[in-house]
């Protein structure tokens, strides 16, 4: 998997690539947890997801945010960040200008600014969130939520209880023309600790389905 430097808003960003299938891959940014708490781009679940995404044909990218490993600034409280997830979505279409769809995947932090960066551009057409913060952050501005995505928590989360991710997932789910899976594991910590494999589960069944083509889908209904 090649490393890559990718200019940021504020500096040099290193991540790790995986180039599509061919001429015109759809694409996927994978965003780490909270970088003053340990969070960097080979955190399990960002590694997890980088390799779902991959494994499906995506052009996949996960990078280190501002002031993580050998990135370049200082950590900005989500703003910069936000700017460096715009300009690694910049990066990946300079390199697949013929790709016409993206996905965005965070985990923890990475999940708010994913949802941020699914808000500003509007060929990100699907998301999924591991451990969604709705108790720490300010997610009013998902009005309304543009796309359709996942998001999976685990019951015995002590950082963000079950119920601040319950109200977010009801508020979205009242929305026409966008669909939330949710998926609560039962006993499941914010890391999902020995469970990421039941993550990657899910996460691969629902994109399987969501990347069906619709004339397969269309046919299961009959």
């Amino acid at each position: 998997m090649p490393e890559v430097i990718f200019n940021g808003s504020d500096g040099r960003l290193e991540g790790r690539y995986m180039r599509g299938a061919g001429n015109a891959p759809p694409l996927a940014i994978i965003l780490h947890p909270h970088p003053l708490y340990g969070g960097t781009m080979n955190n399990r679940i960002v590694y997890m997801l980088f390799h779902v995404f991959a494994r499906r044909g995506f052009a996949t990218l996960r990078y280190n945010s501002r002031g993580v490993g050998r990135s370049q600034g200082v950590f900005d409280h989500g703003q910069g960040e936000l700017r460096d997830a715009a300009a690694a979505l910049d990066w990946m279409q300079l390199h697949h200008p013929n790709s016409t769809s993206c996905w965005v995947a965070g985990f923890g932090f990475g999940a708010w600014i994913a949802m941020q960066l699914l808000m500003r551009r509007p060929e990100v057409q699907g998301f999924i969130c591991v451990s969604l913060p709705a108790n720490l952050y300010d997610f009013s501005f998902l009005a309304p939520c543009p796309a359709s995505g996942l998001i999976i928590h685990g019951d015995k989360d002590i950082v963000t209880p079950t119920e601040s991710v319950s109200r977010l997932v009801n508020k979205l789910s009242q929305q026409r023309g966008i669909t939330i899976d949710f998926h609560l594991l039962e006993g499941a910590d914010h890391y999902f600790t020995g469970r990421v494999q039941e993550v990657e589960a899910i996460c691969e069944a629902y994109l399987d389905r969501r990347l069906k083509p619709a004339s397969e889908t269309l046919a299961l209904t009959r």
